[in-house]
């Protein structure tokens, strides 16, 4: 951008008023699916724009093809804003557009490589944010972050989206049916952008509860299952804490230079509202943390205890076990003396003690008697029997 189109652009009036739609259009679907989580995201082979349009007074203009279009028709208008979106870009498009719109180099790094946590920066007179969007996925009930880096100029918005979210076609829309929201220049934009990425929070925020409110009753009806699902919710919510946290900063700093920059009065209003939005958001997530470690903590309590009782369980039949093997034991032992005796004297050998004896009947039948009686008083008194 050079600096006599820079100079000569026109302060945006402030005396319109900041507005929402009433009514805003739901969001459509994303352009482009977002790739499986375990693999890391391509880079598209063909120019990634994804929209490009001038706008002028609040009103499009203009709605070119290419990144070689826009800066040639944007260099033609003193008093035009570019607004610039791309999809996972190639290093060619952000050095174009580093080397027209003077972007810093640590910038455009960030933007190349992403997975950055969110942040705002200014260099010079471009400010640069990072934000971390976030979508709950109602078939896999997990949530999916996405990451839209923005540079906001004196008469430019270029984002640069990494991931599904956020659909910012439908800002795009909501301005455009309000032109008053435009013409307060490329720092509605940003505000917009941010009131879009803080109210895809709310789905999210709703999702997880209900994933929580599932779990305990999962945890108490002893689901085996619950113990990986908490663990995988929990990183979910430290991903969530990181996407969030931020941002409470972020906007703090925005609001701390309203007076510096010359913010107008609505969009002050706007930012504090989007402000109030992420501290709640902030301080819900917080509490989800903390009520999967207390949910994690009671299941850990109710699997030992139930480990516990299988134990005690495995403990009282080995009990009774070895109370039936006692009791057959003994029975063994008092049958197996007359069975004794009975083989002795029934050897029929001719030289033998007793085989001629009168007595030797009963005494046998005696002898069997009494190994019998005390073996099984013997038994008896040891609780055997």
């Amino acid at each position: 951008m050079t600096p006599e189109r820079r100079a000569h652009r026109p302060q945006p009036a402030r005396k319109h008023a900041w507005r929402r739609a009433a009514e805003r259009p739901p969001a459509q679907p994303p352009a482009e699916p977002r790739p499986p989580r375990a693999e890391q995201p391509t880079r598209p082979e063909g120019p990634s724009v994804v929209q490009a349009a001038l706008y002028q007074d609040g009103v499009r203009v203009s709605s070119p093809t290419s990144l070689a279009d826009t800066y040639r028709e944007l260099r033609g208008r003193t008093d035009g804003m570019a607004w610039i979106g791309l999809a996972r870009p190639t290093e060619a498009e952000l050095l174009s557009l580093a080397a027209e719109f003077d972007l810093h180099e640590l910038a455009v790094e960030d933007a190349m490589e992403a997975h950055q946590r969110p942040k705002l920066e200014r260099y010079g007179d471009t400010l640069f944010v990072v934000l971390r969007a976030a979508r709950y996925l109602d078939a896999s009930e997990e949530v999916d972050f996405g990451e839209l880096h923005v540079f906001v100029g004196a008469d430019f918005v270029i984002t640069v989206r990494h991931g599904a979210a956020p659909d910012l076609s439908a800002v795009r829309r909501r301005m455009e049916e309000t032109p008053e929201l435009l013409r307060l220049g490329p720092e509605a934009v940003l505000y917009a952008i941010l009131d879009a990425v803080v109210d895809g929070y709310a789905p999210v925020v709703a999702g997880v509860q209900n994933d929580i409110d599932e779990i305990e009753t999962e945890v108490f009806s002893g689901d085996p299952e619950v113990s990986r699902r908490i663990y995988e919710l929990s990183r979910e919510m430290v991903e969530f804490q990181r996407a969030t946290r931020p941002l409470v900063g972020m906007l703090h700093g925005l609001m701390a230079g309203f007076a510096k920059y010359g913010t107008d009065e609505e969009l002050q209003r706007y930012l504090r509202d989007v402000a109030d939005h992420v501290t709640h958001t902030s301080e819900r997530v917080d509490g989800f943390r903390q009520a999967l470690t207390d949910i994690l903590t009671v299941n850990a309590t109710l699997v030992t205890q139930q480990q516990n009782a299988e134990m005690r369980a495995l403990a009282e039949a080995g009990f009774e076990q070895n109370e039936e093997i006692k009791k057959i034991s003994s029975w063994a032992a008092i049958l197996f003396a007359p069975t004794l005796v009975g083989t002795i004297y029934g050897m029929n050998f001719d030289e033998m003690p007793e085989l001629s004896w009168t007595f030797g009947y009963p005494f046998a039948i005696g002898l069997m008697g009494v190994v019998c009686v005390s073996l099984y008083f013997i038994f008896k008194r040891r609780d055997w029997l």
